[in-house]
């Protein structure tokens, strides 16, 4: 995902109004002082980084989701293996952090 100009705004100014018309920024409130140019692609590449940095995450929830945990603990409970851990190892191997 790439983060736009309109997620950095919302970002740096919440609550405050504006619009895009024909691809230009028209700041409408008139308490906040509509950020420059800068501090929007500054915001930008903060935001960008900080989820890229969660991509692991992200991939990991997704491989988590498909197993059912519950039914594997138990399973390892009542038969004394370790399906469960070596499943989640398994998946954090494979997307460290």
């Amino acid at each position: 995902m790439e983060i736009s100009k309109t997620e950095a705004i919302v970002s740096l100014m919440p609550n405050s109004p504006f619009m895009w018309r024909n691809g230009t920024l028209e700041w409408l409130d008139t308490v906040q002082p509509q950020p420059t140019d800068s501090e929007i692609d500054t915001e930008v590449t903060r935001l960008q980084a900080a989820y890229d940095a969660q991509a692991y995450a992200r991939s990991r929830k997704a491989k988590y989701d498909l197993l059912n945990q519950d039914e594997m603990r138990y399973d390892d409970l009542i038969n004394s293996t370790t399906t469960w851990q070596d499943a989640i190892a398994a998946i954090k191997q494979e997307y460290p952090k």
